[in-house]
């Protein structure tokens, strides 16, 4: 049974892995939007650097790819056989696999390791875990958007806020509850952290102009 956590976690992790911007990149623009502008293979750079086309593609792949990971399990019709242990194995379950999804698409193995920073990605882990919630964050996400228009900064509020708003909705009972929903905002953050330094300095460019370094 332990083997079959090892198999969604492992297939999770692959899920994330696969570089949609790259291939978008590559495949239609013959270059890798990891050489542009913020270096990341995300669908923010990939808006900026090849427009609202294939943004919305890397988008929508990469919220994609949150949803399945999560919920493989439920693909496949195994969730009840799965093992039982110390804690409640099974409440934990999607929370490990959103973040061997999220890991994936940060450090992607078939992408030398080279990724993006996995909003898009966590967007579709919220809309698998609780839509309720995901449209909530999604909510905080545009309105900062409409006030600042930073990127960054509407996606580490958003993710913060998703630790409390999931908690309304799925009361934390136990010490994994809070380790692994904390991950997420964990992982944003440390993804983000660059851009964290530049908010800091008053040098986040805000969504719509082109990003220079």
């Amino acid at each position: 049974m332990i083997n079959q956590f090892y198999f969604y976690f492992i297939s999770a992790y692959l899920i994330g892995s696969i570089p949609t911007a790259v291939i978008i990149s590559k495949l239609f623009f013959k270059s890798d939007v990891r050489n542009f502008g913020s270096g990341n293979s995300g669908a923010t750079n990939t808006f900026r650097t090849y427009g609202k086309k294939a943004g919305i593609i890397v988008l929508m792949i990469d919220i994609l790819k949150g949803v399945v990971a999560v919920k493989l399990p439920v693909i496949v019709n195994s969730f009840h056989t799965l093992p039982e242990w110390t804690f409640s194995f099974t409440q934990y379950y999607p929370l490990m696999l959103a973040l061997a999804v999220a890991i994936g698409h940060i450090y992607p193995i078939f992408a030398g390791f080279r990724g993006g920073k996995a909003v898009a990605t966590l967007l579709g882990v919220m809309l698998a875990l609780d839509y309720r919630v995901a449209l909530i964050c999604l909510a905080i996400f545009i309105v900062e958007m409409l006030l600042l228009r930073i990127v960054s900064l509407g996606s580490i509020i958003s993710s913060i806020a998703f630790v409390f708003i999931f908690a309304l909705f799925h009361p934390l009972q136990l010490w994994g509850d809070y380790v692994l929903t904390a991950g997420i905002p964990l992982l944003l953050i440390f993804t983000h952290r660059t851009n964290i330094k530049r908010l800091m300095a008053g040098e986040e460019p805000k969504f719509g102009k082109k990003k220079t370094s």
